[in-house]
């Protein structure tokens, strides 16, 4: 764990010495890093190259859709309209976020792993903040991962994303998935988001499962099989 004040505090585990690659992951609301850290054994296969897991711990924060109480979270949610999933979001919370994330990004460089050597992983709204943060990348990751989850930028954000865009976010690999009966985040709030990120020219690989809001085995080996992509291509 991290004790340098710019820096969240994270869980990280690496999988072999001197790591070549990074998967940054984000948790859900009222989660921390611990949460998804058991499933690095379920996931990663006996050749891929070393990796370095990071999963950081969001700020504690007052959630207003849980009567104002501070936990884990990576931004605000402010209404449980989920007609308007992306109108939920506060977006300075949401900002604060993906800079936090960025900090962590360049960390690994200095660390000797490059972006384009870096997954952006999440879950539910750190799954949000990963789409949020992938969009706005002037130099390419390797691929962003967003499960369970949404685009969380308001409709004036979302109506200007054609131009706003940089050249290099479009080049990343996106994979998304989604439970079926989901009822945290609306299968159709991650079917509108994924639409919306191959209007704007994003390979993305969908996948959809018949679960509620959590991950199952064959999501683990269908993101495995992406991953496995990522890699044999780096």
């Amino acid at each position: 764990m991290n004790d340098t004040a710019q820096f969240l505090e994270t869980v990280e585990h690496e999988t072999g010495p001197s790591p070549t690659w990074t998967v940054l992951w984000l948790h859900g609301l009222g989660a921390d890093g611990n949460d998804f850290a058991p499933i690095v054994p379920e996931l990663v296969r006996k050749d891929w190259p070393a990796l370095r897991f990071v999963f950081p711990h969001a700020p504690v924060r007052p959630v207003t859709i849980n009567n104002g109480m501070s936990m884990r979270a990576w931004y605000d949610i402010v209404s449980l309209d989920a007609g308007r999933m992306a109108d939920r979001a506060d977006e300075a919370g949401v900002n604060q976020s993906v800079a936090q994330v960025e900090a962590l990004i360049a960390r690994e460089g200095e660390r000797g792993v490059a972006p384009e050597r870096v997954v952006l992983a999440g879950f539910s709204q750190g799954g949000a903040v990963a789409l949020a943060a992938g969009l706005r990348r002037s130099q390419a990751l390797a691929g962003v991962v967003a499960l369970s989850t949404y685009l969380p930028l308001s409709t004036a954000v979302l109506a200007g994303l054609e131009s706003s865009v940089p050249a290099a976010a479009r080049g990343q690999p996106v994979f998304m998935a989604h439970g079926q009966f989901d009822p945290v985040v609306p299968f159709a709030a991650g079917e509108a988001g994924a639409a919306r990120l191959r209007s704007l020219g994003f390979e993305l690989e969908w996948h959809a499962y018949p679960m509620a809001h959590q991950v199952c085995v064959e999501q683990i080996r269908d993101l495995g099989d992406w991953l496995a992509a990522r890699f044999a291509k780096g």
